[in-house]
């Protein structure tokens, strides 16, 4: 799965229909920053808005994962279903990476935190690491929220 590969397939197939990216997102309930994301290859279309996609663009979900359309001799090993379960749990994955990033953050800016209280070397460098700590767990933070509030 090529995401920009991907996306030129939707532009191509949309502007085959004759829809402008706000017809189409009208359609599918999205914005058209969203579609816009995804023909650039920016980001992937959720699973929950694919099938109503390749219905639009009178595609099958292989077609749009293989961002072409389907040789005549083609032979899949997976039906529509186990490509729809395969999407899902892919971006069930990229979510909780995303939340894991944010609590090993949080973790590392509390590790950094311990040190500038217990090494007292010299007052700026203490000040420093609990400066850096303070940066990271509100990085850490942030990512959890954002992530969580995304979905």
């Amino acid at each position: 799965m090529n995401q920009l590969t991907i996306g030129k397939y939707i532009a191509k197939k949309r502007k085959e229909k004759n829809l402008t990216q706000i017809q189409l997102a009208e359609r599918l309930n999205v914005s058209n920053k969203t579609i816009s994301k995804w023909e650039n290859g920016n980001c992937m279309p959720g699973y929950s808005v694919i099938e109503g996609l390749c219905q639009e663009l009178s595609i099958t979900i292989a077609e749009l994962m293989d961002g072409e359309d389907t040789k005549q001799n083609s032979i899949r090993i997976y039906d529509e279903a186990q490509m729809m379960d395969l999407l899902k749990r892919t971006q069930q994955l990229e979510k909780q990476k995303n939340i894991l990033y944010g609590i090993l953050l949080i973790m590392l800016g509390i590790g950094l935190f311990v040190i500038s209280r217990t090494v007292m070397i010299v007052n700026f460098f203490s000040g420093l690491l609990f400066g850096a700590a303070i940066a990271i767990v509100l990085a850490g933070v942030y990512c959890m929220i954002y992530h969580i509030a995304k979905n």
